[in-house]
């Protein structure tokens, strides 16, 4: 089920090619890719100018992401799937506490969930996807879509 998810999130995430989705539905492994796809999207300038600053720019927005959670109280957990061990879960809540209003709404009115299932579904797929996009234990600098090519996913 997780390598749905993945399958999915990274298809979404290199324009929807999406070779692993099919088998879960709208609730199961396409909905978490598209939730986080439609989340970094807003990041990095689709989301109006909050989401953009927050991410700080440059194709990446997986640094300002983290940067972000890490300045809600979540620095724990998101030092946990960046690094080499176990991954610290989140909730919806603590998600939507530690994003913008307008970032959670966009992604939202993207997927045609509500704000609440929104922040489930990143809280819920995040972890995994970022702990597959760091295995070395650190933040790789590049563009998203160069980070998921380099580690041939």
């Amino acid at each position: 089920m997780a390598g749905n998810d993945l399958g999915s999130l990274l298809g979404s995430l290199l324009g929807g090619s999406g070779s692993g989705g099919g088998s879960g539905g709208q609730a199961g492994g396409g909905g978490g890719g598209n939730i986080l796809g439609a989340l970094l999207g807003a990041l990095t300038g689709g989301g109006g100018g909050g989401g953009a600053q927050a991410a700080g720019g440059g194709g990446n927005p997986l640094g300002g992401l983290m940067d972000m959670l890490s300045k809600s109280g979540l620095v724990d957990q998101a030092q946990s799937w960046v690094g080499t061990g176990e991954n610290k879960a989140v909730t919806g809540a603590q998600i939507a506490e530690a994003l913008p209003n307008e970032t959670l709404q966009k992604v939202a009115e993207q997927t045609g969930v509500s704000p609440e299932h929104a922040a489930d579904q990143i809280a819920q797929s995040l972890p995994r996807a970022v702990d597959k996009l760091t295995p070395d234990g650190s933040l790789p600098s590049g563009s998203l879509e160069d980070i998921i090519r380099q580690q041939k996913l």
